[in-house]
């Protein structure tokens, strides 16, 4: 019997190796709507922080009291209104069917479906931009580059989502990146695998710089031995 590496006790999910979820302040989501529906107004109340979430998060409240989190995007203050259905102004901050959206437009939050409150392009600073439409579909650009299809009926938000300078602001302290990987349930610092004990991983052990064997590893690998490159297309140097 030998001793179960950081990789397997990771998989078993124990209190260290948990994400803080209870920390979160919940999901942002789209409210319900149909199509047709009148187009109602919100009140930003507050703009708050969400542990393990780069972009900032708003409290919006309802003409009829009701309160619920909003993603905020860039330019938009607490007491702004926002207005939210199919004929919504192309304004920042409002949420609308893509086919009420104009070409070239700056959008975030996209539903994959409809009514599926919202799925693509949600971290800080992103946007999309809305390319062609077609007879039943959108053509939008995502910040990756990729072209994505979307129906006329998915909703998004206009504009760019909050925050857009987050990652260019230095940590300057270890503690800081300590708390930020911990939120997101990251290992920090990490250790390389040929620093380790031949008993902590499949690279380490001996006074080497390098793993000595494959870094190539089988989809069907069991626990332990999944390490490194993991069913990589293609291995050896590029020629």
């Amino acid at each position: 019997m030998g001793k179960r590496i950081l990789v397997q006790r990771r998989g078993r999910g124990y209190a260290n190796m948990q994400t803080p979820t209870h920390r979160r302040r919940g999901q942002v989501k789209y409210i319900h709507s149909r199509k047709g529906s009148e187009t109602i107004k919100a009140v930003i109340k507050d703009l708050i922080h969400d542990p393990g979430r780069g972009a900032p998060l708003a409290i919006i409240q309802f003409e009829n009291g009701k309160k619920t989190l909003y993603l905020p995007p860039e330019g938009i203050f607490v007491g702004d209104t926002i207005e939210i259905g199919e004929n919504a102004k192309i304004e920042v901050g409002n949420i609308t069917t893509l086919r009420n959206v104009p070409e070239g437009t700056y959008i975030f939050n996209i539903e994959g479906q409809s009514n599926d409150g919202g799925k693509y392009v949600r971290s800080s600073g992103l946007y999309a931009t809305v390319l062609t439409k077609e007879q039943n579909y959108v053509n939008v650009s995502l910040p990756s580059g990729k072209i994505k299809k979307f129906t006329l009926d998915c909703r998004c938000t206009i504009g760019v989502v909050a925050a857009g300078g987050r990652t260019t602001k230095p940590f300057i302290r270890a503690g800081n990146k300590y708390y930020w990987a911990r939120n997101k349930h990251m290992i920090w610092p990490r250790t390389r695998a040929n620093a380790m004990n031949a008993c902590s991983h499949p690279f380490g052990g001996g006074r080497h710089k390098a793993p000595h064997k494959p870094k190539t590893v089988s989809r069907n690998a069991p626990p332990g031995r999944k390490v490194g490159l993991i069913a990589a297309r293609r291995a050896g140097r590029r020629k």
